[in-house]
């Protein structure tokens, strides 16, 4: 039976992002986690929930201190991580956080420190993603560590466990994890016949270029 919730959208939200990521199969069983911030609150999934069959009571809201508000199960042992990244981001910038154990870009965090920009489309994260060194999860160490490398960056690999994902809501925060896990697979088709070629940095400023003078990425009218 659903309890009764004051942050019903929010913890909603939450939940129907987990099973989301769960169906494009980034997150497996328990592994992974999301948040989302509304204010002073913060909405995540708690720990040990099938996230595949993620439900509003499997979401637990925190302060941004990391206190229970709201909820029943102990929040994911990540918090830490969640709440660093979101203290420490504009709202309007960063407002949900996905962790995800994507099998393509987990499998290059073992063996890349960075991956390099292969696809003009990863200028959308901020370019080349940091691989943040491992630590065990949970850790103030790793949160750190991630933090650091998200550093004006939208995604970043953890070594040997996974990937997280930023953006103003959700609904981004999702197509970026999308298009991280797109991106490892890309390079890792291509290292299966050669070295994957990168953008260099001028060819990362004309495309950023071209893309302002379109206004690439937003729907625009027909012109007569």
């Amino acid at each position: 039976m659903t309890t009764t919730s004051h942050h019903h959208d929010l913890r909603t939200s939450v939940a129907a992002a987990s099973r989301t990521l769960a169906g494009h199969g980034l997150l497996i069983g328990t592994a992974g986690n999301v948040s989302a911030r509304e204010g002073d609150v913060v909405a995540v999934t708690a720990t040990g929930v099938v996230l595949a069959d993620a439900t509003l009571d499997d979401v637990t809201v925190v302060d941004l201190d990391g206190a229970v508000i709201e909820g029943t199960l102990a929040p994911t042992s990540e918090l830490a991580l969640h709440l660093g990244v979101l203290r420490s981001a504009p709202p309007e910038n960063v407002s949900a956080v996905v962790h995800t154990h994507a099998p393509n870009a987990t499998a290059l965090s073992l063996v890349l420190d960075e991956l390099p920009v292969v696809h003009y489309q990863q200028l959308i994260l901020g370019g080349p993603l940091r691989v943040a060194p491992f630590h065990a999860f949970g850790t103030p160490e790793l949160a750190a560590a991630v933090g650091a490398a998200l550093d004006g960056r939208l995604a970043a690999l953890m070594a040997n466990h996974g990937t997280v994902a930023l953006g103003p809501n959700l609904a981004t925060a999702i197509e970026h994890a999308l298009l991280v896990e797109w991106l490892a697979e890309l390079y890792l088709r291509a290292a299966t016949v050669g070295t994957p070629r990168s953008l260099d940095g001028a060819q990362q400023h004309a495309v950023i270029a071209h893309a302002t003078r379109l206004g690439y990425g937003a729907t625009k009218p027909v012109t007569a």
